[in-house]
């Protein structure tokens, strides 16, 4: 499976709450655990996504997260905190769209680490890799499973006109389920952000098998 630059075909954003009593580092680890057997190591990401934490919780986690991720060689980035994606020692950094900015992440971080953002219109997939971002996420292209807020689904043809608009790699994230990743195979999408169809489900190693195996068909 190709990665279209950044390593990694399925980027899986986490929500402690969707996780519920299973617990985030568990339903990560089942998932990644599953990945490795279904797809080559390094094929999915993490983003660590606790946007309610307090710095040091946020840090304690990331820590642990970290030394998940090593374990099955899966890239961390951390949501919007540059502060603890430094000291964690993490891959990267994922930026809102509102956040500081690429160009300012990039002289805190340095070029070895990854810079991607969230982006909701073709004029910010532009913005963002003008401005130098390694990857996007954009959405949502369906109705997303687990949070909204950011307007209506675009679609298949929506999320073609945001990857037009680039010259990195570009996630398709918002109500991605196996069924419909075959839908946006030739849309320019190098792969799919996840939240509750892996986090939230009842078998996390099931629904990212089921998901990278949807996935591997892409030509």
């Amino acid at each position: 499976m190709p990665s279209g630059g950044t390593g990694f075909r399925l980027y899986l954003i986490t929500d402690r709450k969707l996780a519920g009593a299973r617990g985030l580092l568990a339903t990560c680890e089942a998932a990644l655990r599953a990945s490795a057997v279904a797809a080559p190591r390094g094929s999915v990401a993490i983003q660590l996504r606790e946007k309610d934490l307090e710095a040091r919780e946020l840090f304690e986690l990331a820590g642990e997260m970290r030394a998940l991720c090593d374990r099955f060689g899966a890239p961390l980035l951390i949501n919007d905190r540059v502060d603890v994606a430094i000291a964690a020692h993490a891959d990267g950094v994922h930026l809102a769209s509102d956040s500081i900015g690429v160009t300012k992440a990039r002289e805190l971080l340095g070029t070895s680490r990854l810079i991607g953002v969230s982006t909701h219109s073709p004029t910010e997939v532009k913005a963002a890799s003008d401005a130098g971002a390694d990857f996007v996420v954009f959405g949502p292209v369906f109705a997303p499973l687990s949070k909204g807020g950011y307007g209506p689904p675009c679609g298949r043809d929506g999320l073609a006109a945001a990857c037009d608009a680039a010259s990195i790699p570009v996630f398709a994230l918002g109500g991605i389920a196996p069924d419909r990743v075959a839908t946006l195979d030739g849309s320019g999408a190098v792969g799919v952000a996840v939240i509750g169809s892996v986090i939230g489900a009842d078998d996390p190693a099931r629904a990212i098998e089921s998901l990278l195996h949807a996935l591997s068909s892409w030509k």
